[in-house]
């Protein structure tokens, strides 16, 4: 692709048409989208220097998932709690990495919005030099007044189909920034010649089937029968149309999704005897993931419910999730 064409389209010309397109827009979303983004270009940067800049290994502490803390995931964090909470279009925030909700530097009364974000998603892939990302979900705030206090949570206690928008950045061969606003999924290319997000993945679809599953089949053996019965049809008879499937297994979800969503198939990290109530967040990667699902014509389940149905009452709670394309999705619940 030429960048330097006529017919190039920036992140912020793309927000500005959009905006045009909406009559109603006050085009406070696109300062969120383009904060959002603002926080990717500099994480990426981290990312990529890593290695120079001695920002590989880990802190030796833990965060509030009792994970391993590495000391990209405390960068990542600090960026996007400096760069959104400065925004002014946030009141507070939720990060994979605190405990409790964050105060937004400069949320006031005025602020409409509250983030939940995963700033550095896979960390366990850092050192290795595998792909990992950023996600993010995008609430309208439900609380009133301007201080984090015991009503704040509640803000964040909504089912995921109150997403007014979702999204992820990954980290790979290049930088990708891919989100929705409830119209459709648009997918941006960081070039870092300008430091601009270019728009290279219009209106992103996932196909209807597809013959990639992807799992960590280690945690098979507590696996429920659903899951077990599922994975094993695959490998015995394909899918539902009987086309042969192969295994894939990144263990960032970003990547993982990532791939099924530009290929088709289905990404499953089910409940196990360990992790009942699975191990991936709602708030910070299972909402935003299925938001961008449907809205690409894919599907995202728990197991036997819609994710986006499910209505959280922990900032941290987790959930089963099943997504990628609408058939093999849909043949997985089938077997519930």
């Amino acid at each position: 692709m030429d960048f330097a064409s006529p017919d190039t389209v920036t992140l912020s010309s793309f927000i500005r048409d959009e905006e045009r397109k909406n009559q109603s827009a006050t085009g406070e979303l696109s300062k969120v989208l383009s904060a959002i983004a603002l926080g990717t270009k500099v994480v990426s940067q981290g990312v990529n220097r890593a290695g120079l800049a001695s920002m590989l290994g880990m802190t030796g502490e833990q965060n509030v998932q009792g994970e391993s803390v590495q000391k990209l995931d405390i960068f990542a964090d600090q960026v996007f709690d400096a760069v959104l909470g400065r925004s002014g279009q946030f009141v507070s925030m939720v990060s994979e990495e605190r405990e409790s909700v964050i105060e937004a530097a400069r949320g006031d009364d005025f602020s409409k919005y509250v983030i939940a974000f995963d700033p550095l998603d896979g960390s366990s892939n850092i050192d290795v030099n595998v792909s990992i990302g950023t996600i993010f979900g995008i609430y309208k705030r439900v609380s009133s007044g301007s201080k984090v206090n015991k009503e704040r949570p509640k803000d964040f206690f909504q089912g995921g189909r109150k997403q007014i928008a979702a999204g992820y950045t990954i980290y790979g061969s290049s930088t990708m920034f891919v989100f929705s606003t409830g119209q459709g999924v648009q997918g941006f290319t960081l070039d870092p010649s300008i430091g601009e997000f270019i728009l290279t993945n219009r209106d992103m679809t996932i196909p209807d089937n597809g013959t990639v599953y992807s799992c960590n089949e280690a945690n098979s053996p507590g696996w429920n029968d659903q899951t077990k019965d599922y994975v094993n049809k695959l490998k015995e008879k394909g899918n539902c149309e009987g086309e042969k499937c192969s295994h894939r297994y990144v263990g960032s979800l970003v990547a993982d999704f990532h791939r099924t969503m530009l290929k088709g198939g289905i990404f499953l990290y089910p409940g196990d005897k360990k992790n009942t109530e699975g191990k991936l967040r709602y708030l910070y990667e299972c909402a935003p993931m299925a938001f961008l699902a449907e809205e690409a014509g894919g599907k995202a389940s728990a197991g036997s419910v819609d994710i986006l149905d499910i209505v959280p009452d922990n900032i941290h709670q987790r959930s089963p999730l099943i997504v990628g394309s609408k058939k093999m999705v849909e043949e997985f619940v089938s077997l519930a």
